[in-house]
């Protein structure tokens, strides 16, 4: 017997369809807003913080789509917010990287999530500028535009490279210190200014791990179920994630012990890490 010949393994496997196709019709309206874009659309939401016209076209067109193909499931979306008052939920961001986009540098992506019972059950990133879909559902493993992924087998900081991402949510000294303490383990550390893209390249081995003081649940939630469908291993999110955030971090096994320590976020234990999904109260 199948997986998918049970209900609910059938209506997971449906909303799996639906992801694929929008996704990638939103990443046709990110293209379209980034070639299109200028100075006269763009707005701060706060410091450090971008906002565009496109932003809030792709989370309409999602919003929207969803609404029509799945009215029984909620939205929650990082301009428009949500209430999540049932047990299937899509968690979207429609530009990550909006300042990267702001500043037309084609390092973003579009990151939506499906939570059903407080588990996340598939994860979504489309880079539309390189056209570049990372998928995964939970228990089958992952994929860059079909092919399966792996994180890296990388074994000693010497050779690693980590990704740190910032936001204004933690004090400046704790993400220097924290800075500093990865820097001291012989890692080579940089910042590209997309968390779910952050994500999805320790899925696929371009990075070693990704770690950032406060995500909200629309950057990362695709990218952690990324990471841990992909073998590597995830933090454990608190309780109330999908409304407040929480630290994140993603790294490969052979390095997560290690990492965990040096930026002071726990990991999820390797045999129950569907614990750091449950944010839904």
């Amino acid at each position: 017997m199948s997986q998918d010949t049970k209900p609910e393994d059938r209506q997971i496997a449906e909303r799996a369809d639906i992801c694929l196709s929008l996704v990638r019709s939103a990443g046709l309206i990110a293209l379209d807003g980034f070639r299109r874009r200028g100075t006269d659309e763009i707005t701060m939401k706060g410091s450090q913080d971008f906002l565009t016209e496109t932003d809030a076209a792709v989370e309409a067109h999602l919003k929207s789509r969803l609404a029509d193909a799945l009215p029984g499931d909620d939205f929650l979306g990082e301009e428009t917010g949500g209430t999540v008052t049932g047990r299937s939920v899509w968690v979207v961001d429609p530009i990550d990287g909006t300042a990267n986009f702001a500043r037309g540098i084609p390092h973003f992506c579009i990151s939506v999530a499906y939570v059903r019972n407080g588990i996340t059950e598939i994860g979504a990133i489309y880079a539309p500028a390189t056209d570049e879909l990372w998928f995964a559902r939970r228990g089958m493993g992952a994929t860059c535009n079909g092919e399966a992924i792996h994180v890296a087998d990388t074994r000693s900081f010497s050779a690693a490279c980590l990704e740190l991402g910032w936001n204004n949510r933690r004090a400046q000294q704790d993400y220097l210190s924290t800075l500093n303490r990865l820097l001291d383990h012989g890692a080579n550390v940089r910042r590209s200014a997309s968390g779910a893209l952050g994500l999805a390249y320790v899925a696929d081995g371009r990075s070693d791990g990704y770690a950032e003081l406060h995500m909200n649940a629309w950057d990362c939630l695709a990218g952690l179920l990324l990471v841990e469908e992909a073998g590597g291993r995830i933090s454990a999110m608190p309780e109330d994630g999908l409304s407040q955030g929480g630290a994140v971090l993603a790294v490969v096994p052979a390095l997560a012990a290690e990492t965990s320590a040096a930026t002071g976020i726990p990991l999820a234990p390797p045999s129950n890490q569907t614990d750091r999904a449950r944010m839904i109260a």
